[in-house]
């Protein structure tokens, strides 16, 4: 194992049978389980608890699968405290139920077990084109291929995953779990076409043309926003979704060490303050930068970010510059950025950086909509969907859901909106199939 491995290690030790099964056992099984209400995929939660309790993985599972096709996944990333874990009855007290922990549990019991898969419809229900492995991706690829549908998922990348594979950290989520749960929407009968671009290599009207009886859109958004300030074009300032990509693959050795936009010993910064902001600031620790700073022009009250992964990021040594607004990159005489000039709660500043990392949202690519016709997109690029049937864009057929029609979220709320949108999908097919006959 290289030093950049055991760097990016998992952080959070899963727990083992005995204390798993100790932690279910403490669940009070609420009347009313506030825990399900605060999950927004609404998890069966005190019910995969209960048959954990008694040692039931594989009843645990089942439960498991009727709501999230990525538990694994789930069990690591989601923000626990603000949803499930949070809503606990206990959890005032400091003794919430780990939720996330259990469920992730059980699922990687499942995988390492192998333990006995689903029983699957024929896939005669109608066939559907899935564009973007991200999780709305394979959220409404493994509903509709429980439910019968013949499902082809599209993606531009050389693995699938999409954010899970290249933009969340080894340390938070090792890539091999993202692979084994892929591996099981795999199981599933839904097939991948990966390194095609969809509006590149294939449009929408040639899946079309291929039979697909329905298409969704499930790219997110893939292009970061900038800061419009003098010295945005200088090097050195670089996309913090960049440096995690690049990161990602030269943690998987595709990639050597100089091609990840960090160099050991460099004074950075990060602007912005949610939870990828939070991402490249303890990615750029790991991977050796001499400090690093988020600067952030709020106060710690408004940040975005989930609490614990601020806490996480103090105790790794991460410094944050509050009500700290970026006016001007400052850059040396051969066009590398030097610093920044800052006004702060002391008035304005220039504060010396190395490297600057954006970390300021993101928003869709146009590259699906504009190489076909009668997607309506809104004025910030954001797909318009319907109501009935759910999730259907203004062109019959195509579909959207995710991060792609809403503004960037979590990977649960993702799933949450994916999940509404399979069930638009399975009731337009139907219908067509209907009129068809």
């Amino acid at each position: 194992m290289t030093t950049t491995d055991k760097t990016f290690q998992e952080i959070n030790e899963s727990y083992t049978i005995s204390e798993a099964i100790a932690e279910a056992k403490r669940c009070l099984n609420c009347k009313n389980p506030l825990c399900k209400k605060g999950c927004p995929i609404e998890h069966d939660i005190p019910g995969f608890i209960h048959q954990l309790s008694m040692g039931n993985m594989g009843a645990a599972m089942s439960i498991i699968n009727e709501r999230s096709n990525l538990p694994a996944i789930c069990g690591r990333v989601c923000p626990h405290e603000k949803q499930c874990q949070g809503h606990c009855v206990l959890y005032a007290k400091g003794k919430g139920i780990q939720v996330g922990k259990l469920e992730r549990f059980i699922a990687d019991f499942d995988t390492e077990m192998n333990l006995i898969r689903e029983r699957l419809p024929q896939k005669t229900r109608g066939k559907v084109a899935v564009i973007g492995s991200g999780p709305a991706g394979l959220t409404v690829a493994g509903d509709l291929a429980r439910h019968g549908f013949n499902v082809t998922i599209f993606d531009g990348q050389e693995e699938a995953g999409g954010v899970l594979m290249y933009g969340i950290p080894e340390y938070r989520l090792p890539k091999a779990v993202v692979r084994k749960e892929i591996e099981k929407i795999e199981a599933l009968g839904v097939s991948f076409e990966l390194n095609c671009m969809v509006g590149k290599d294939i449009t929408v009207d040639e899946m079309f043309a291929k039979g697909f009886d329905a298409i969704f859109i499930g790219t997110g958004t893939a292009l970061p926003k900038s800061l419009d300030i003098p010295g945005a074009k200088l090097r050195g300032v670089v996309q913090s979704s960049y440096l995690l990509h690049m990161v990602s693959i030269y943690n998987q050795n595709t990639i050597s060490r100089d091609r990840v936009p960090l160099i050991a010993g460099e004074h950075v910064g990060v602007i912005g303050c949610g939870n990828v902001a939070m991402d490249a600031a303890r990615t750029a620790v790991r991977m050796g930068a001499a400090s690093v700073s988020v600067i952030y022009h709020r106060t710690e009250a408004d940040m975005p970010a989930i609490q614990s992964e601020y806490q996480e990021a103090v105790k790794e040594g991460v410094k944050f510059l509050w009500e700290t607004s970026t006016q001007e990159f400052i850059g040396d005489e051969e066009g590398h950025v030097k610093a920044i000039r800052a006004t702060t709660p002391q008035g304005e500043q220039i504060i010396p950086f190395d490297r600057i990392y954006l970390a300021i949202g993101s928003r869709p690519a146009n590259r699906i909509v504009s190489t076909t016709t009668g997607i309506d997109v809104d004025e910030a690029g954001y797909i318009i969907v319907k109501d009935r049937p759910f999730g259907m864009t203004t062109r019959k057929g195509v579909f959207a859901g995710g991060d792609v029609v809403h503004h960037p979220q979590t990977v649960v709320l993702a799933m949450k909106a994916a999940k509404q949108v399979a069930a638009g999908i399975e009731q337009y097919v139907d219908a067509i199939k209907l009129l068809e006959s």
